[in-house]
């Protein structure tokens, strides 16, 4: 009998125990390398957002913090088989759903939580000039720095408090300016 119900790979919420989702990630990564699950499960996210402490010297510090404690995203192909061998890892409390069973996110939380980026190529280019539209330095103008195609990612040079800092951002977090 075959158990898979959706042949589709599709993005889940797993709900866990508080500060265990580093341990419930490193507990998948295990259980998915010691059953051949890579074609099954195919990524593990922690969503963070980059937001800026003061410590107690007055320097400021970009901490990643997560966006939704207790929370592990899931990329799987979804089957009863995979479900007990999930549900039944330590830490874990149970997937996002109607009785424990998991339904899959929207294509619209996907994008939004920036769980995979569907831009492939970027108008930018070294030197340019850009506006942040979203995360914590949203509607800040920076210079480009690098770009990184591969992993769809831009160093971009931003002046805060009076200091030049370089941040890395997604493609979707930034848009051209003309100055």
């Amino acid at each position: 009998m075959n158990n898979i119900v959706d042949e589709e790979v599709k993005w889940y919420a797993l709900h866990t125990y508080s500060g265990y989702e580093n341990m419930v990630k490193d507990n998948i990564e295990k259980l998915i390398e010691n059953n051949g699950l890579q074609d099954q499960i195919l990524d593990l996210k922690i969503p963070t957002v980059d937001t800026i402490e003061e410590k107690a010297n007055g320097k400021k510090k970009v901490v990643a913090r997560r966006l939704f404690p207790c929370y592990l995203l899931i990329k799987m192909r979804y089957s009863n088989e995979l479900w007990f061998l999930i549900t039944n890892t330590r830490g874990v409390t149970c997937f996002c759903g109607p009785g424990g069973r998991p339904v899959a996110l929207t294509d619209e939380e996907v994008r939004r939580w920036q769980l995979e980026d569907v831009i492939s190529e970027i108008d930018v280019e070294v030197g340019d000039n850009v506006k942040i539209i979203s995360g914590s330095l949203e509607n800040q103008v920076g210079i480009v720095e690098s770009i990184d195609l591969e992993h769809q990612k831009v160093k971009v040079k931003v002046t805060f408090m009076g200091r030049e800092m370089p941040v890395d951002m997604n493609f979707s977090q930034i848009e051209k300016i003309n100055l």
